[in-house]
């Protein structure tokens, strides 16, 4: 058994792709299904491109609400303080800072929570330190 990939359904294509663009994932593959009315964007960290994100946009109006019922995607970062503070600097709300120097989570535009793990660990560091949660996450 292998895993390909992890399917969000997502209402604005350009958004999440700029969302993911900030975490270091690039797009690998597109497929577009006229008849089907729909969109698929392949999403992968470079060099990791077997490890990918579907992102599904149905062409028609659909209300994805919630988004936390899906639980959470999971990646490993190389530094935390320096993704979450790129994330930050281009509007994405930090729900659940670094505090420990470990983990983080933050939410997609269309509201998927995404966790973000050190890879090894950080020493606890100011800002994050003591910032709060905001949301859930």
């Amino acid at each position: 058994m292998k895993y390909l990939h992890t399917m969000i359904r997502v209402t604005d294509p350009d958004a999440t792709i700029r969302f993911f663009n900030l975490l270091g994932l690039t797009e690998v593959n597109r497929m577009e299904s006229e008849k089907g009315r729909f969109t698929l964007i392949f999403m992968a960290a470079p060099g990791d491109e077997q490890a990918q994100v579907e992102l599904t946009h149905n062409w028609d109006p659909e209300d994805y609400s919630g988004g936390r019922n899906f639980g959470h995607l999971a990646y490993r970062v190389d530094n935390i303080y320096e993704t979450c503070q790129r994330l930050m600097d281009n509007g994405v709300t930090i729900n659940r800072p670094p505090r420990d120097g470990h983990m983080a989570f933050v939410r997609t535009p269309d509201n998927i929570s995404i966790e973000l793990l050190q890879d090894g660990h950080l020493e606890p560091a100011e800002p994050w330190a003591s910032m709060p949660n905001t949301g859930s996450w």
